[in-house]
């Protein structure tokens, strides 16, 4: 069972903006998990992008997307969002939420292991 997908990726130019979600099935426990936003872009590995913690109170972002990404959650809907606004090319990339380690967790591997699927976001003109 995928218990993680993303969606709302798509084609945008540079300056744009999308609404990423995120669906987590009601097996994974969303609302006791922090929760974060990692990236692929092709050829390289996994890029950390956001973390929200369990509760919401905790947010951070990787310097690349400060000021420009914002991620949210509403535990009732066992969803995550990831607002991005001013893309830029170097955003392009195949988005996808994970289980957090800890609310200190920066890197871009999942916690358990699950990635999930993903949502393809590619910003060029």
């Amino acid at each position: 069972e995928v218990q993680l997908v993303a969606s709302g990726g798509g084609l945008v130019q540079p300056g744009e903006s999308l609404r990423l979600s995120c669906q987590a099935s009601s097996t994974f426990d969303f609302s006791y998990k922090d929760m974060k936003w990692v990236r692929q872009a092709p050829g390289k590995g996994l890029e950390w992008v956001s973390i929200v913690s369990m509760n919401g109170n905790v947010r951070d972002y990787a310097d690349s997307v400060q000021g420009r990404f914002a991620a949210s959650r509403d535990n009732a809907a066992n969803t995550l969002y990831l607002q991005m606004n001013n893309l830029r090319p170097e955003d392009t990339a195949v988005y996808y939420c994970a289980q957090a380690d800890s609310v200190w967790d920066r890197t871009g591997q999942p916690a358990n292991s699950q990635l999930g699927q993903g949502t393809q976001v590619t910003v060029s003109s």
